[in-house]
This record gives C-alpha cells, sequence and structure tokens, in this order.
C-alpha cells in the first residue's frame, strides 16, 4: 500500500517542482515518498496531507524538504577528464586573453564541497603567480546540509582516494581521521545556498561547473537554468555539466566544444 494518495503526491512532487525544478515521476516516486514519511515521523504529524500543508505556511521546512529529496553524491576530481581539459586547454585559453587578471567560476550545486576545492587546486596549478590573480570562486547549493560539511572543509581519508599525494600535502592539513583544506585556499571560496530555479544576480563568470544537477529536472526547467546560465557567463564563457547530461535538441546560447577528451560548451 502506498503512503501517498496519488492526490497527495501531485500536490507534493508539483510543490517540489514548482520550487527547484525538481521532477518526480511513478519511476521515482518511492523515493519522494519515503523523504516525506521520514519528515512527518520527525515532525510527528500523521497525515501526509498536512504536512504538505505546513510546508506551505513555513519556508524554513520546504528548504529541510528539498535537501532531503536531492542527491550529494560527489568526490574529489570527479570526471577527472573535465578537471584535464581545464587545466590543459580551457585555463590557458583563458589566461591568454584576459587582461585584469581576474577569474571567476562558479559551482552550481556543489554538494559537500569536493568540486570547488577541486578546482581551486587546478586553478593554483594553472595560473602563472596564482597569487596575483582576482580569483573568486561561487560555490552554492540548495542542501543546507551538504553547505555546512563544505563550508567547514573536512574529509576523512576515504573522501580523499582521489586526490593525488602532492596535492594532499599542499593545499590540505592532515588532522584527525582526515584531511582538511588549508584556510589559504578556502577564503578563494564562497558558499551560499541558492535555489537554481532563481536568478543569484551574479555575473561575469568565466567557468560554470553545473555537473548532475539538471538530470533530475524536466526539459522546461534544463532550458531555464541553462537561459539563466549564458546570462551569467562572459562572453566565450565555459560551461561542464555532468558526462551523462547533454544540451542536444534544446535552443540556447552555447555551442558544443571538445578539450581534450572532455565535451563541454561554450557561450556562442
Amino acid at each position: 500500500m502506498r503512503y501517498l494518495t496519488d492526490e497527495d503526491f501531485n500536490l507534493i512532487k508539483d510543490m517540489i517542482y514548482k520550487e527547484s525544478g525538481i521532477s518526480f515521476s511513478d519511476v521515482n516516486r518511492p523515493i519522494l515518498e519515503s523523504r516525506i514519511k521520514e519528515r512527518c515521523r520527525k515532525k510527528e504529524i500523521e497525515a501526509p496531507r498536512d504536512y504538505y500543508n505546513q510546508v506551505l505556511k513555513d519556508p524554513e521546512e520546504l528548504k529541510v524538504l528539498l535537501d532531503s529529496v536531492t542527491t550529494n553524491l560527489t568526490k574529489f576530481f570527479r570526471n577527472d577528464t573535465q578537471f584535464k581539459a581545464l587545466k590543459e586547454e580551457v585555463l590557458p585559453e583563458i589566461i591568454k586573453r584576459k587582461t585584469n587578471k581576474q577569474i571567476k567560476v562558479w559551482s552550481a550545486g556543489c554538494s559537500t564541497g569536493e568540486e570547488p576545492y577541486t578546482i581551486i587546486i587546478v586553478l593554483f596549478e594553472a595560473l602563472p603567480n596564482p597569487e596575483t590573480w582576482n580569483i573568486q570562486i561561487i560555490s552554492s547549493d540548495i542542501s543546507l546540509k551538504s553547505l555546512l560539511v563544505a563550508k567547514e572543509g573536512f574529509y576523512p581519508e576515504e573522501r580523499c582516494d582521489n586526490i593525488p599525494p602532492e596535492y594532499l600535502t599542499k593545499y590540505f592539513n592532515k588532522v584527525d581521521g582526515g584531511y582538511k583544506i588549508k584556510d589559504v585556499y578556502k577564503k578563494y571560496i564562497r558558499f551560499d545556498y541558492h535555489n537554481l530555479k532563481n536568478d543569484n544576480g551574479e555575473r561575469d563568470f568565466d567557468i560554470i561547473f553545473c555537473r548532475n544537477v539538471i538530470i533530475y529536472f524536466d526539459k522546461k526547467a534544463q532550458e531555464e537554468v541553462i537561459e539563466k546560465f549564458n546570462t551569467s557567463l562572459n562572453q566565450e564563457g565555459y560551461l561542464f555539466l555532468g558526462h551523462s547530461e547533454s544540451l542536444y535538441g534544446m535552443q540556447t546560447g552555447f555551442k558544443f566544444a571538445k578539450a581534450g577528451d572532455a565535451c563541454l560548451y561554450r557561450k556562442n
């Protein structure tokens, strides 16, 4: 027997879609049902409809709900071909045409922070005299729990397997049970709560990473997010998507690009 009636399921999934762009269907209905059941248990609410009505009145509980239905799987140097392309092809091209020594990157859907910390490592390895550059990495997510982990910058040893040993020594401090990113590199990164359904108002990005996020959106929501990315990027800026994501079939202001073995997009 299903925990949610069809009517309750439709009400809740439509609310989640409206607020975040995340789309639930009958295929992934059990995931949503389990999350709602857990929230009702914690809030000591018996009927899912009562929980739905509470979320409508409580913006903080809406944030908790959206947090609970997002997937936060990530790791350092995930899809290494993209970071190789960033270091060897994308950044040298940007460096060549930059006259102001400023570089701005957005890690959209940064989860627990492995992606933006990987980005700062690659930037410091690729930029000439990186300390003389104005580096900004804006890192955002819809999961408050993930952002707390990201801001702390501590990772157990098993979460650091993908980091080359020389980078662990250079960019992290060894602490009990794991590694913590050094403050000197952490200062370049700003973590923000942000829902991709909304415009964060940031502009002039050179690079946007948004990997394994829009796969959870339907086509309409994907196109809206991609349009916001286009507005936020500088001319000739780069967009990195997940390896299973594509702009194929969409009308966007991006053109497909190949950098080494990595596929990415460039503002047209």
